[in-house]
Order: structure tokens, then C-alpha cells, then sequence
């Protein structure tokens, strides 16, 4: 179970200042990119307000509750995720669309007073910015999302070329939360010409997502996604099924709450010359690794160049890494809101300051 460690809410009294200075403009940026001290990234995404009621327990339908708490903060996957890569030290850009109304103001600042450039992002002159009712039950530690989207939607052309190549400069990786699927396109198509590594966050079937599949080096998904996507009866076989279906992926990782994360490596070398292990069985050769009496999290890998198997769907060359998630007290656990996001943020930040 992942514990969740919120942003500083947007009209909390009791925030400390704001500690991250206002990133530069566009112009300044691009000019002072050879002195960049933290690794660039661009994410293109949702940004969002967020109203968090915890709750002792989800209501019934007619049912009448009062909250026990209500906290209201900056939200989406991409400005959640690039706030917590900026928090571990990266430098992040992002393309994403608000309104100039008073959410849009909010989203704006508390995404800069983090370190997150939001130079590249469009505000409307009219309409509503994007917000989220979330429902936490302090019961089984969930949430329940109810979305608005902003309007007007943000289109393709208001992203001009200036701006797209003025955010690519520098870039180490582009990031999707595949919102916007008609815009990230744009971004992904130009990022993969540069040969810009590209990361795909696969959180559920979306209008846009397998286009953004094709381009990526890199992909995070949720439980329920590489079935759901693939059709295969486990996930283990639904692993080796995207790496076969996705030539250009170097590697997939699938989050399991409790359980922790799946990564399936691709290997740069061809194993097809050895033996094939099946990755049902190899799964569980590194689940007979883990030591149960430890609550500590821990990482267990195969060894590398393996030639892996799925029955029915193939073979390829690489290696499967488990980690486990930490066993945090339920008295220390607050919900899962942002979790995936928060997730997504250390990948980033892991890729750069890790071989």
C-alpha cells in the first residue's frame, strides 16, 4: 500500500511559504539551457483542483454524511506526477490548458511555487478550469473520483510550433498521462524525430492511448491495464504480450498496491539462443526470494538476458524485476489519492540519476 504525501493545499492558512522559485519564461529558459543544473522533463497532461472529503465510511445511495475533513489542492495525473519529479529534484515543463478564472489561478501557482515551468501551458479567457469532488474513505483507505473537465477543451492548434519546439529544448524525457490525446500526439510525434525518450502512463483504455503506445520507450500501468488491454489471463503473460506487440518499449512496469510493481526489461542483446523460462514461473521463483518476516520494501530481479515465454503469445529477450511496497501501519496510512502519480514522479526522477 502506497502511502500518499499530499501537496500543500492551495487555500490552507496554515502553508509554510512557498519555498521553489517561479520558473523562467520560455525565452529565458531556452537560453540559459546549457547551464541546467537538475534534468529537464516535459510532461503534457491534466492539471486540476481537487476537493478532498475523507469520510468514516463511503455513503449509501440517499445517504446524508458530513466530512471529517475537507482539504482542497492542486490535482491531474501530469501535475501531480511533474510536481513530485520537481520535489525529488528534477527541472519540469508542462503543456496543459486552464482558464483564467480563480481554480486556474490556483493551478498555475501551485504548480510554480513547486518548480514546475508552466510557460507552455494555454489559459482560456473564459470558461472553467478542470476540478475533481474526491471522496476518501477513512474506512478502507480508497477514493472515489468525480471529474469535471475544463472547458473549453484545449485543441491541437493552440499549441504552436514555437512553443513546442521552445519546450522540447533541452528535454531529457517527454511524459503523457495520455489527457489531451490530440495535443500529446503533436508533442510525441516531434519528441520521437528528436529521439527523446517518451514515458506513457497506460492507467485505463483512452481515446488516444494506443497511438501514444506506439511511440513510447517507456511505460507505467495500472493493475488492471495489461489484461484489460491485452486480453492475456495473468498479468505476468500480459507483460511479455506488450513488449511483443510494442517493438520500440525498453520496458513496462505495472503497479500492484500492496504487492508493489512488475518490470518487464527488454534486453538490448538477443537471448534467442538459450533457454525459455516461463514468466508464470519465473514470477514465482522471485515471489519464493522475498522474505515474508521483513516489512521493509525490497527488489528482486532475475538475472539478465533471459529468453522469457508466454504460452500462447511468445518469447523475447530480458528480465522480470519485483518490488515489493513497503507494510505501512494502518494507523500511518492516509489513502491512495495520487498514489499512481506519485509513482510515475520517482520513475522520472529514477531514470536520470540512476543507470
Amino acid at each position: 500500500t502506497l502511502l500518499h504525501i499530499p501537496p500543500l493545499p492551495i487555500n490552507s492558512p496554515s502553508s509554510p511559504p512557498p519555498r521553489r522559485r517561479r520558473c523562467p519564461p520560455p525565452m529565458a529558459a531556452f537560453a540559459s539551457a546549457p547551464q541546467q543544473s537538475k534534468p529537464l522533463v516535459l510532461g503534457c497532461g491534466a492539471v486540476s483542483v481537487d476537493y478532498l472529503a475523507t469520510v468514516a465510511s463511503f455513503p449509501n445511495p440517499d445517504d446524508k454524511i458530513r466530512s471529517l475533513a475537507l482539504k482542497v489542492e492542486g490535482g491531474g495525473n501530469a501535475g501531480n506526477a511533474l510536481t513530485g519529479a520537481a520535489r525529488l529534484g528534477l527541472s519540469p515543463r508542462i503543456i496543459s490548458k486552464a482558464s483564467n478564472d480563480a481554480l486556474g489561478k490556483s493551478i498555475l501557482k501551485e504548480l510554480q511555487d513547486d518548480g514546475v515551468d508552466t510557460s507552455y501551458m494555454t489559459v482560456a479567457d473564459g470558461g472553467n478550469s478542470p476540478f475533481t469532488y474526491i471522496i476518501v474513505d477513512n474506512q478502507t483507505k480508497t477514493r472515489t473520483c468525480i471529474h469535471t473537465p475544463g472547458y473549453p477543451p484545449m485543441k491541437p492548434e493552440e499549441l504552436t510550433k514555437e512553443n513546442l519546439f521552445a519546450a522540447l529544448h533541452g528535454v531529457e524525457m517527454v511524459y503523457f498521462d495520455v489527457r489531451l490525446h490530440e495535443t500529446a500526439l503533436l508533442v510525441a510525434e516531434e519528441a520521437s524525430q528528436r529521439k527523446i525518450p517518451i514515458l506513457v502512463d497506460a492507467e485505463k483504455k483512452r481515446e488516444g492511448l494506443d497511438d501514444l503506445l506506439n511511440f513510447a520507450s517507456y511505460v507505467v500501468c495500472s493493475a488492471k491495464f495489461p489484461q484489460a488491454w491485452t486480453g492475456a489471463s495473468s498479468t505476468p503473460v500480459a507483460l511479455v504480450h506488450m513488449l511483443l506487440r510494442l517493438p520500440n518499449l525498453k520496458f513496462v512496469i505495472v503497479t500492484r498496491g500492496e504487492k508493489g510493481c512488475l518490470m518487464l526489461e527488454r534486453s538490448m542483446t538477443d537471448a534467442s539462443e538459450t533457454e525459455e523460462t516461463d514468466v508464470e514461473d519465473l514470477l514465482e521463483s522471485l515471489e519464493q526470494k522475498v522474505d515474508l518476516s521483513s516489512s521493509m520494501a525490497k527488489c528482486v530481479a532475475s538475472k539478465s538476458n533471459l529468453r522469457i515465454s508466454a504460452d500462447g503469445v511468445g518469447s523475447m529477450s530480458g528480465r522480470l524485476i519485483m518490488g515489493t511496497a513497503e507494510d505501512i501501519p494502518s494507523e500511518e496510512l492516509i489513502d491512495t489519492t495520487g498514489a499512481g502519480d506519485a509513482f510515475i514522479g520517482a520513475v522520472l526522477y529514477g531514470k536520470h540519476t540512476t543507470s
